[in-house]
């Protein structure tokens, strides 16, 4: 898969993922996983730090468990506009491919 269309799907699929309750970084890449096998952790983080750094994310750091302190990761307001309109482009853009005869 292209690199760029793979890189704008995860980020979809990674707002889509913390679109409901807040989540542990690695239950969201263990998530991302199954459908996506081939891409590394470091990927993903990369990708949830950027969401973060552009407000589209927020992180806090969970309740001590017997182990390290946790990341997790919950959408923000704008992370959410941001989803509504990536979904919007890729309805639009599943309509075309599906309009042009591409399965």
């Amino acid at each position: 898969m292209d690199a760029q269309l793979k890189k704008g799907i995860l980020e979809l699929c990674l707002l889509q993922t913390i679109s409901g309750e807040p989540q542990y970084g690695y239950d969201i890449i263990q998530q991302m996983r199954q459908y996506f096998p081939e891409v590394t952790e470091s990927t993903f983080y990369a990708i949830l730090r950027r969401l973060s750094r552009e407000g589209a994310a927020d992180t806090f750091q969970g309740s001590v468990s017997h182990g390290p302190v946790r990341k997790y990761y919950r959408l923000t307001d704008e992370g959410r506009q941001r989803l509504d309109r990536m979904a919007a482009d890729w309805r639009r853009l599943r309509e075309v491919a599906e309009q042009l005869g591409i399965q």
